[in-house]
């Protein structure tokens, strides 16, 4: 095969059509015949139903139905029985509460759906919602967790004391205790991770109706069609070959547009009751409202160190926020705590995460999954350790890396990295950030009354997980290929980046590769996006595809060119027998009438462990406690890289969204339990002069785990770029007395901590 190796960017196929409005996104598909949907929310955050009355709403011109849980639980539908068993690591099971698709007897958020409203027009449906009278009866309500915890009783689910969705634990308890009490030092830090919201590009939106061969047809913008695919199918009673779910452009996912929720679920329901085909689209203040949110915990932690500032045990627990329903998406803050033992050789770690219920959107994975909030554990209170110990923080974090001589290395909680140079790593950081000269660069900012920072973050993660991916590649007369892929581009490139992985190896011109994904007619099965699962499986499953193909290819050139296969070299896009110029390409192959397709699928044995070193360095105003990012150096090593550019992106990306929490995004709640943050006017989005000039770099230590040597790099910047960015705006503050501060780093945050500060020296 040909190397698939590609030192040069090659450009974006997709953004073409991307940027002359040539994408084909699911609300862009025409179906003038479509009813519309329009849910009626609850505005009250905690309540039991007393009736809904809908005859005002189906006396309106243009309304055909008003369907409520009523209707549901006629036809057998309670809940969502997604199946669901979560180990709490003492051997029982937390217990998934049940979700129905429409709230029938309480309500448990503001923006929880109580009816759907169809109409001919989206104008008719809306007007018509208004007219649904629900009567409720208003009660109690929380937002957080630890206001949840000291609850007298359960405010949430009546079945679960303190309002406790699980307790998970991990790693040996007493043996942390003991080695923290022999400690030279203990550092102990509270911290929290805010609440955020995905706010994708495009909102979610589905579109169902039955299909020429009277299959049903759901169009949506998901992240993984064939799981959703599969979870209809188990809801509806349905065999998965019986419906088709088409995901064509997305614009934007990040883990939340990932498993079944209500409304896309609901919008094929109708579509079947009705005869009829539905749409729906979510307005951005409803997707404020109706989207589950993210991240939401506190963190507290007990790092210990040696005489010598070597780190000899960790203890962190969390609570968590799970909102107000469980599910297997609630646990992404559990999946992927095992990097809070980050790239460090610590002796003895132990955790334990309080997952708590309250009457807010339930939480699940956003771009991370986990991953941010365990390398904020760890290097956050690392910075801590040491401004209390006075070693510097790169040194500190020096003495105590896990060297790459130890690979494979088992950390003392949950992984094992295969491979890793995070020394490396730490050098190319601190040489691009000019770290030396930080000191003088932090005077010039005093002269001018400024306060200035520097923060540093080593984030490790695990990626790809243990789930298959498939890949099919067919080609033909014209001098085309195929390619079928069961990996999903959500934004990320897949199209370029997969389409260029079968040009290099093929030898053949990336423009006759035609890309698709995103239908599960198209393949049996497919792990869709996530995990940084692009490459390591689907990248992976493409290569062994592409191996069979030639392979094929080679027994039909012998038959061709009357040789023998072994005598069947590749290169370039043809086949010739070795010492000769006799040749055949693939187009001829096709063109005499040769079936040539190769197809495979991927399962990683192990999960890959992606790693780096990011700093950030900002400058903040004390007149205004404005936070100014001045320039960011993110160092990773994703194993082999394949397109340079499409990894950069994704680094440019993930930082954004990382520094965006860290400054000034978080979903807010009032004490009654009301949205604060129900539009941008509210909740702040980074913006492109709100960073600074991001400088990555790539040092590639190739993994053996999957064939092409790649480790993954969908959520490296966000990962990293959240602790970076707090560590920095808290060096700053440092120097005025303020230990810590939560995220956001707002502007009134910050120029209240430092008054706060100030009256503390008197």
């Amino acid at each position: 095969m040909e190397d698939s190796r590609h030192d040069a960017p090659v450009a974006r196929r997709e953004d073409d059509r991307f940027t002359t409005g040539r994408g084909e996104y699911t609300d862009d598909i025409a179906r003038p015949d479509a009813l519309h949907a329009v849910f009626v929310r609850s505005p009250y955050p905690s309540a039991s139903i007393r009736s809904i009355e809908p005859g005002a709403a189906l006396s309106r011109d243009g309304v055909v139905a008003v369907l409520t849980g009523a209707d549901l639980a006629a036809e057998g539908f309670i809940d969502s029985p997604v199946p669901f068993r979560f180990p709490q690591g003492d051997g029982s099971f937390a217990l998934e509460t049940p979700r129905p698709l429409l709230a029938r007897e309480r309500v448990r958020f503001v923006g929880e759906p109580v009816a759907m409203v169809l109409a001919r027009t989206f104008a008719a449906a809306q007007d018509a919602a208004e007219q649904v009278v629900v009567e409720y009866d208003e009660q109690a309500c929380v937002t957080e967790t630890a206001l949840a915890r000291e609850a007298a009783a359960p405010l949430v689910w009546d079945d679960r004391p303190g309002n406790l969705a699980y307790h998970w634990r991990h790693g040996d308890a007493d043996g942390v205790a003991a080695a923290l009490a022999a400690s030279a030092r203990v550092v102990r830090l509270t911290s929290r991770v805010s609440r955020v919201a995905a706010m994708t590009m495009e909102p979610r939106v589905a579109l169902a109706y039955s299909g020429e061969d009277g299959r049903p047809v759901v169009h949506l913008s998901h992240q993984s069609p064939h799981q959703f695919r599969d979870e209809l199918a188990k809801l509806f009673g349905l065999a998965p070959a019986d419906l088709r779910v088409v995901v064509r452009d997305v614009g934007g996912s990040f883990g939340m547009k990932a498993g079944a929720l209500r409304e896309e679920l609901l919008v094929f329901w109708a579509a079947r009751r009705l005869r009829q085909p539905v749409r729906w689209a979510a307005s951005r203040g409803e997707s404020f409202l109706s989207d589950e949110h993210a991240r939401d915990l506190v963190i507290h932690g007990e790092l210990g160190l040696d005489a010598e500032g070597r780190f000899t045990a960790l203890a962190i627990r969390y609570e968590v926020n799970v909102g107000g329903y469980m599910s297997w998406r609630s646990t992404a803050p559990v999946n992927n705590i095992g990097g809070i033992s980050g790239v460090y050789a610590i002796p003895a770690t132990a955790a334990d995460v309080l997952g708590v219920f309250t009457h807010t959107q339930p939480t699940a994975p956003y771009r991370g999954a986990g991953r941010p909030e365990a390398t904020y554990a760890i290097e956050r209170i690392i910075d801590v350790a040491a401004a209390e110990t006075g070693i510097d923080p790169a040194e500190l974090r020096r003495r105590n890396l896990i060297p790459a001589s130890a690979m494979p290395y088992r950390t003392s909680f949950r992984f094992e990295y295969d491979c890793g140079e995070f020394e490396r790593n730490l050098d190319q950081a601190l040489a691009l950030a000019r770290y030396a000269s930080f000191a003088e660069r932090r005077a010039e900012s005093q002269r001018r009354g400024m306060l200035r920072g520097i923060g540093m973050a080593m984030p490790i993660e695990m990626a790809g997980g243990l789930a298959s991916d498939n890949a099919q590649l067919t080609a033909h007369a014209d001098g085309t290929v195929t390619l079928r892929v069961g990996s999903m581009s959500v934004g990320q490139g897949h199209e370029t980046g997969l389409s260029q992985l079968v040009a290099q190896t093929l030898g053949i011109p990336i423009e006759h590769v035609r890309y698709q994904q995103g239908d599960t007619d198209l393949l049996a099965t497919g792990r869709g996006n996530g995990g940084s699962s692009a490459l390591i499986q689907g990248g992976s499953a493409l290569r062994l595809a592409t191996q069979e193909l030639i392979d094929n290819g080679r027994s039909a050139a012998a038959r061709v060119l009357e040789a023998h296969a072994a005598d069947i070299e590749f290169a370039r896009g043809a086949f010739r027998v070795r010492g000769t110029d006799h040749a055949v390409t693939l187009a001829e192959l096709a063109r005499a009438g040769e079936a040539l397709q190769g197809a495979g699928m991927f399962k990683p044995e192990r999960p890959t462990f992606p790693n780096g070193c990011h700093l950030c360095e900002v400058e903040i105003d004390p007149a205004t406690g404005q936070v100014t990012p001045l320039q960011y150096v993110s160092v990773e090593d994703v194993g082999r890289v394949l397109n340079p550019a499409l990894v950069e992106g994704q680094i440019q990306g993930g930082v954004a969204q990382g520094m965006g929490q860290a400054l000034i995004e978080q979903v807010c709640f009032d004490a009654y339990g009301q949205l604060l943050t129900g539009s941008f006017m509210d909740y702040a989005m980074p913006r492109a002069d709100d960073l600074p000039t991001i400088v990555s770099a790539n040092l590639e230590t190739p993994t053996a785990l999957n064939p092409l040597g790649v480790k993954g790099v969908g959520e490296a910047g966000t990962v990293g770029a959240l602790s970076a960015t707090m560590n920095a705006v808290c060096n700053a503050l440092r120097p005025e007395g303020v230990r810590h501060l939560d995220m956001p780093t707002t502007p009134m945050r910050v120029w209240e901590a430092l008054q706060e500060a100030r009256r503390a020296r008197g």
